[in-house]
């Protein structure tokens, strides 16, 4: 019998721990796809960062390295610039990301490193029970803000692809979301371009995906993808912010 659908080499065989609904699972696919294609599982070090996916060095095949919360762009900096030859990789949720980290990736990206940064964004911290987020939105309810974020006194959410695109030091950033086949797809072309950015010396990149995160937004994984594409999309649209006129490949 022809197989026509299997695990990527990439992905081990153990069972992903996210809940119902969530999309880290699908999104580690993506990247493991990736490293099957272009045939660099053994020559590819990834960083775990700390939140949802903290233990997704059990997941990948490939060598990974654990990173203190935000700083897996500053530790995937030193391994590349000890092993240029390398593709690195972060793999990092919102709040590593765009709060605690937020030096790290602006850093990071303004000196230009070459690594490819695959960011999730579920507008929430999923693992610690649901507080507010640098991207939670605004009347978005969470653990912390009970009756809806609110402007005045805690901020607006933060659109990372924006601000980073106005660095010199980015070759690539796009944001998708993993949303329907359309839009799996669409992050896949996207993570793809990013490693073959890396893979051509250009310089830093980074693609945004928009996430579910049915727990924390206590909705069921179907209504939670209707709340993504309602709600976030709007507020984070889907495009290439940066290098759109990129030849790789």
């Amino acid at each position: 019998m022809q197989t026509v659908f299997k695990r990527p080499h990439a992905l081990t065989a153990k069972p992903f721990h996210y809940c119902p609904g969530c999309t880290h699972g699908v999104i580690h696919r993506l990247v493991a796809e990736t490293l099957d294609e272009m045939g660099i599982e053994g020559d590819t070090i990834g960083v775990a960062p700390v939140g949802c996916a903290y233990n997704n060095y059990e997941y990948f095949n490939c060598d990974m390295q654990q990173a203190p919360h935000g700083r897996a762009p500053a530790v995937a900096t030193g391994i590349k610039r000890v092993h240029p030859d390398k593709f690195v990789f972060t793999y990092q949720g919102d709040g590593d990301l765009a709060a605690i980290g937020t030096a790290e990736i602006v850093h990071a990206a303004a000196r230009g490193e070459k690594i490819t940064t695959i960011f999730i964004n579920n507008a929430i911290y999923g693992m610690t029970a649901g507080q507010m987020a640098p991207t939670t939105l605004i009347g978005q309810v969470t653990m912390t803000s009970p009756y809806g974020r609110e402007a005045d006194t805690q901020g607006y959410p933060i659109n990372i692809c924006e601000m980073l695109a106005t660095l010199d030091g980015p070759a690539y950033i796009e944001r998708v979301a993993a949303n329907g086949v359309r839009g799996i797809m669409a992050a896949k072309r996207a993570i793809k371009k990013a490693f073959q950015v890396q893979k051509a010396n250009l310089g830093f990149s980074i693609v945004e995906v928009l996430s579910t995160c049915p727990t924390a937004w206590g909705l069921p994984p179907a209504e939670s993808m209707k709340w993504m594409e309602d709600n976030m999309v709007p507020r984070y649209p889907l495009g290439v912010f940066k290098g759109k006129d990129l030849e790789v490949g």
